[in-house]
């Protein structure tokens, strides 16, 4: 029952958001066009009542066709955030230019449009990203992939994770950590979802991630145990002469902190620290950890959110040090929401671990 109430919320909330959205786009529009339409207020309703349709749909239902319907409303809801920013980079703009009303609005919809085709197409791909990363006290090198926020669920399904796994076993990797958000919660989950984790060649181990939490936990670590994943909850293992630490995302303050500060690290050997956020490096340099590996972030997925997420997440993308910690934070091998990415990459992080002697 506490689960559905949060649901009817969090629709409730999104509902309100999306038509005070769509309500601005297309009477703005309607302005700078001289246009005018007697239906505009059903368009209004029925672009923003949609995405929260779909989504019910899709949990309750899910079908081909509500697939299909949500994968339609998701991507117009990335459509409505490039004409929102449009429009709002257009009324600063007016301010020191003059620019003709249709003008402007013909722009914006040709730029929306641009934005959007290349922001559909931009996130097919999957991009290997390689960096490399001197570690003390490691007895050998090692490869290490990271897969992050892949959201498995009505857009992202056993078919993606299948390619994941295939390029994957390429690389040829020594561990394969997964850190977070594995789930996406826009569909049921399936004991079938995950299969193809059991062709990976490499041993895996996984965290939580907020999104697995707003899933309903107990149901994801029901479907994980028909996989050969290792589940890391606020616990250290030791492998191949490494340890890796696992802490489970959570809302809670300093929580990072709290856990490790109870969990037996050995300074003397190699360490891997799986948290899903990218928040606490200095819990973790405190602990004595040699490396952070983190998503939740997705570079802000869509444009602008590139440049806004920074103000949030310090540590927002790429590789970072404190301290001799190092962090580093995918972009996400998986998208949420609009399968659309603009100034990002859906990314497999191939981590190439060195002899830190190699590097003096």
């Amino acid at each position: 029952m506490r689960r559905i109430i949060q649901s009817a919320m969090f629709v409730s909330i999104f509902f309100i958001g999306l038509m005070a959205l769509n309500y601005y786009i297309f009477f703005r529009m309607e302005m700078l066009l001289n246009i005018s339409s007697n239906n505009v207020y059903i368009f209004i309703f029925i672009s923003a009542i949609s995405f929260p349709i779909a989504t019910v749909l899709e949990r309750e239902i899910s079908h081909i066709l509500t697939r299909a319907f949500y994968t339609i409303s998701a991507v117009w809801v990335g459509i409505s955030f490039y004409a929102l920013f449009l429009l709002l980079g257009y009324e600063i703009l007016k301010l020191i230019i003059n620019i003709p009303p249709v003008t402007a609005g013909i722009g914006i919809i040709t730029l929306t449009s641009i934005m959007s085709a290349y922001s559909i197409v931009n996130n097919i791909p999957l991009e290997i990203k390689e960096l490399e990363i001197f570690i003390p006290n490691l007895r050998r090198d090692m490869k290490i992939v990271q897969l992050s926020d892949i959201h498995m669920g009505s857009i992202r399904n056993s078919g993606f994770l299948k390619k994941i796994v295939e390029k994957t076993n390429e690389l040829n990797p020594d561990i394969v950590l997964i850190t977070g958000d594995t789930i996406d919660g826009s569909a049921p989950l399936h004991p079938y979802m995950f299969n193809a984790t059991n062709n990976l060649k490499a041993p895996i181990f996984l965290i939580i991630g907020n999104h697995e939490i707003y899933e309903g936990l107990e149901n994801v670590l029901e479907i994980l145990k028909t996989t050969n994943i290792n589940i890391l909850r606020d616990e250290v293992v030791e492998i191949q002469d490494i340890q890796i630490i696992g802490v489970d995302y959570s809302f809670e303050r300093h929580h990072l902190k709290k856990v490790l500060s109870q969990l037996e690290i050995d300074r003397s050997k190699p360490s891997i620290l799986m948290y899903h956020v990218p928040t606490e490096i200095e819990a973790a340099n405190n602990a004595g950890i040699n490396l952070q590996i983190s998503g939740h972030t997705h570079k802000g997925q869509l444009f602008p959110f590139n440049f806004l997420g920074r103000l949030a997440f310090p540590y927002f993308n790429g590789l970072y040090e404190h301290n001799g910690t190092k962090i580093y934070v995918s972009s996400g091998t998986g998208t949420w929401g609009p399968p659309m990415r603009f100034g990002s990459k859906n990314e497999i992080t191939l981590i190439k671990l060195k002899k830190e002697h190699q590097n003096r």
